[in-house]
């Protein structure tokens, strides 16, 4: 309504007969306010599920499922077929009378909401829904009785009797879809040049209760990724001979579906520092990769255990590469774990011959920078050409694209590489909620994938001063709040932005605030302390306010919140021969310390700080005082570049 009486207001004044306007005032600088949570998160406060420090509560509940999958891939059809039996665990505190599914592909239906433009192919086709052996009808309306429905993206069921606390329920379904070319869209999932399928968000999942939203059934509109929850996965894959499945989880028969040869040298890498090819061009041209049937078909199983998804990938025509590489001590007892690094690849995409280099450096790294030993069995990255150009993650799985495009280099792959499978920790074991805060995972991962490619190429360490991606978008003015929904932001680029550069920057000042010999620890207590488990954004906040042992809600609102910006400045330098006086300004709206460092004319270097506290006063000045000895001959804040300033030119000053 206040917008409204201001618009009013401002048509009068313009009616009024030779009215004058008035220059506009310079805005008092804003103080940032506190961060209030949400009422579900504050309910969860209370309840004992959340905590003030951070940490998960003492109450803290999460619901389980175990999925048994079967999917038969029809190759010439460009089809699936599927079933699955879900068992769900109700770890609630209370009863529900019906539960929820996600079905992703309902994106292709006609008809479907969605924020990009995709390819229609019917969805997922729902053949059979049972409950505890009880088959039920589709209802389209409410309050029918038991029975299934659909609902955009999600597959509602009331269920025929409420599942109390502690409780579970078998829930059946049968259904077929046929695969989009570049589905998901923009290449999450899909087929191409009829030797390779990579088939993701292919099953109905259940979606997640928690305790603070209870069912977050949002819609996936095709921009917004997913929020999942954990739980554990038998799968078979049924494709004709010829066809090398890798999936999410550990390779249950593969003396039934390899070939000897390929078993020898598969079994080979588990223990191998070095690169084995364990499929290689001869042998795909020879046809002697997989063994065969009289069917025709092979059916490759899986487990997988903790996990919050699967996908899997069918090969045709693609290399396969494998060593195994150091993940440290994952069960504490002193000796070096490893997991199994698989890349698969064509010819067609000549980069990827070192692909497995970049995986196996990445997970080693990532290991010990997150402080959480990479945990499954293997780590694979598909080629996927053709079907996306970037990347997409999966648990224990990641699809890239070739990056044959003229201007690629090794440098892009490698970081692209970093980036996906700096995802298996969030949100794939750190469980955020990407359909409402892709920057919880995003903005972290882009953090992470930073600090890896710093390592491979002996870089130095990412500053904050230095991410141009954000700090151009910032300049533009075109960015949105990092703490916006995912799927409503107004330009795509404002999405990325405060998606992807803006968070991981923010993460960049934070660890320059804080010290590295606060931040760092704090940031592995946190992944180690919400791993398997659903943190919010508050959960965040919270716990690295209590790491600091300050009170941080000034940083959050500015950063998080806000489009707000930085921009400190030297604003002038004056002497009487004696005493320098240096004004240090802060022209921007976002409230940083600022930290200058004074050279004077004998080579000594003083460090000055103004505190957050001078500016959270409301002041826009501060002043310097250097008193007596050698001249001032430079002025400069922030040298080290820890905090993204939007103009860097006005930061110092040089005696002439």
């Amino acid at each position: 309504m206040r917008q409204v009486i201001r618009f009013i207001i401002t048509i009068t004044l313009l009616n009024l007969g030779g009215a004058q306007w008035l220059p506009a005032q310079a805005p008092a600088r804003p103080i940032p306010y506190p961060v209030v949570p949400p009422p579900g998160f504050q309910r969860a406060i209370q309840n004992g599920t959340r905590t003030t420090t951070g940490e998960p509560g003492p109450n803290y509940w999460q619901q389980w499922t175990d999925y048994t999958l079967h999917a038969r891939l029809l190759p010439d059809e460009k089809r699936v077929e599927g079933s699955a039996r879900i068992v769900y665990h109700n770890n609630a505190p209370g009863p529900m009378a019906a539960v929820a599914l996600h079905l992703p592909l309902n994106l292709h239906k006609e008809g479907a909401r969605r924020n990009d433009q995709v390819e229609v192919t019917g969805g997922m086709a729902i053949a059979r829904v049972a409950v505890d052996g009880v088959e039920l009808p589709e209802i389209t309306e409410r309050d029918q009785g038991a029975g299934y429905g659909f609902e955009g993206t999600t597959l509602p069921i009331a269920l025929p009797k409420a599942l109390p606390s502690g409780g579970s329920l078998e829930i059946e379904i049968d259904w077929a879809f046929t695969v989009p070319q570049r589905g998901a869209p923009s290449g999450r999932m899909g087929w191409n040049a009829d030797n390779l399928f990579h088939l993701a968000y292919w099953y109905p999942v259940m979606a997640v209760c928690d305790d603070v939203v209870g069912w977050q059934v949002d819609q996936f509109l095709g921009n917004a990724e997913f929020y999942l929850g954990y739980g554990s996965y038998d799968l078979t894959v049924e494709a004709p001979e010829g066809w090398v499945i890798a999936a999410t989880g550990e390779l249950l028969n593969p003396e039934e579906v390899l070939r000897p040869a390929v078993l020898e040298r598969y079994r080979a890498a588990h223990a191998s520092d070095e690169v084995v090819h364990v499929v290689s061009e001869s042998d795909i041209e020879a046809g002697a990769v997989t063994a065969s049937s009289e069917a025709g078909r092979l059916s490759w199983r899986f487990h997988a255990d903790t996990a919050r998804d699967v996908a899997w990938s069918a090969m045709r025509e693609s290399q396969w590469d494998a060593l195994r590489t150091p993940v440290g001590d994952r069960d504490g007892d002193g000796a070096t774990d490893y997991t199994l690094i698989n890349s698969f690849w064509r010819s067609s995409a000549p980069l990827w011959a070192m692909e497995w280099k970049y995986a196996a450096h990445s997970i080693s790294f990532l290991s010990e920078w997150l402080g959480l030993p990479y945990p499954w069995p293997h780590m694979t990255a598909v080629e996927g050409g053709g079907i996306t150009r970037g990347g997409m993650e999966y648990p224990m799985m990641t699809l890239m694209g070739d990056y044959n495009r003229p201007d690629a280099t090794e440098a892009d792959l490698y970081g692209v590489t970093a980036h996906e499978l700096a995802h298996m920790w969030v949100p794939m074991i750190v469980g955020t909620d990407e359909r409402r805060y892709s920057w919880m995972d995003e903005g972290t991962t882009s953090f992470n994938d930073e600090y890896a490619s710093a390592a491979f190429w002996s870089r130095p360490e990412p500053v904050a001063g230095a991410n141009e991606d954000y700090l151009s978008t910032a300049r533009t003015g075109l960015e949105g709040e990092i703490m916006r929904r995912s799927d409503y932001h107004y330009y795509e680029s404002a999405y990325r932005t405060a998606s992807y550069s803006k968070p991981g920057a923010t993460l960049s000042t934070l660890r320059a605030l804080l010290g590295k010999e606060v931040f760092d620890p704090a940031y592995r207590r946190y992944i180690n302390a919400w791993a398997y488990k659903h943190p919010t954004p508050w959960d965040f906040f919270n716990f690295f306010a209590d790491a600091a042992g300050m009170d941080l809600d000034w940083f959050w609102r500015a950063w998080y919140y806000e489009t707000w910006t930085l921009d400190q400045a030297v604003g002038g330098v004056a002497s009487d021969g004696y005493t320098t006086r240096i004004v240090i300004e802060d022209r921007g709206w976002v409230p940083m310390p600022a930290r200058v460092t004074i050279t004077l004319a004998n080579g000594q270097v003083l460090e000055r700080e103004v505190p957050v506290e001078h500016w959270l006063s409301g002041k826009r000045r501060a002043e310097l005082i250097v008193a007596g000895g050698s001249p001032v001959v430079k002025v400069e804040i922030d040298p080290q570049m820890g905090f993204p300033d939007i103009d860097r030119d006005n930061n110092s000053w040089r005696r002439k």
